[in-house]
């Protein structure tokens, strides 16, 4: 005879010291393939090396679009960290080709910053908008999806795409 708690798909091991009991726990919770595993967190750690640089360039652009020009210190004051700090980060993205800055000047961004800054956007816009669609307040929403946005897939992505698209 078949195990019954496999067929509804729950298990009563402890995922993590595996003894039986303790109620029952969903075996999706297993842990899965190695290579499989590895492979998020490679995926999270490239994420987190990019989520700071996008989140400079997008601010950049708003400062910009908005009028404003994209002073150092308005940056620092947006962010919440140092001038010194905010200084370091402008020139890694000097560096890396996504920013130049004039003398006594504000920071401007180069054609790559602009696409950077404008992908960060929409996906910014995409997760905040799913949020809300599942009742998250406008504040919770915002703050949740500037960190979300900088993890969530291209399927992700598309997939909170359609479930917004379809009628309510």
């Amino acid at each position: 005879m078949a195990d019954p708690r496999k067929s509804t798909g729950w298990e009563d091991r402890c995922d993590h010291c595996g003894d039986i009991g303790g109620g029952a726990v969903p075996a999706e919770t297993a842990l899965p393939d190695a290579e499989l595993h590895a492979e998020g967190f490679r995926k999270t750690r490239e994420a987190q090396r990019g989520a700071l640089a996008e989140d400079y360039v997008e601010l950049i652009a708003d400062l910009i679009e908005s009028g404003q020009e994209a002073r150092q210190v308005d940056i620092a004051a947006r962010l919440g960290v140092a001038q010194p700090t905010v200084a370091r980060m402008l020139d890694r993205l000097a560096a890396d080709g996504l920013v130049y800055r004039k003398p006594y000047r504000s920071v401007f961004l180069t054609d790559a910053g602009r696409r950077i800054a404008e992908e960060s956007r929409v996906r910014h816009q995409t997760v905040e908008a799913f949020l809300r669609s599942l009742g998250v307040s406008p504040d919770t929403a915002r703050i949740d999806a500037e960190g979300i946005e900088h993890h969530v897939s291209a399927e992700t992505l598309d997939a909170f795409r359609r479930a917004l698209a379809r009628p309510r």
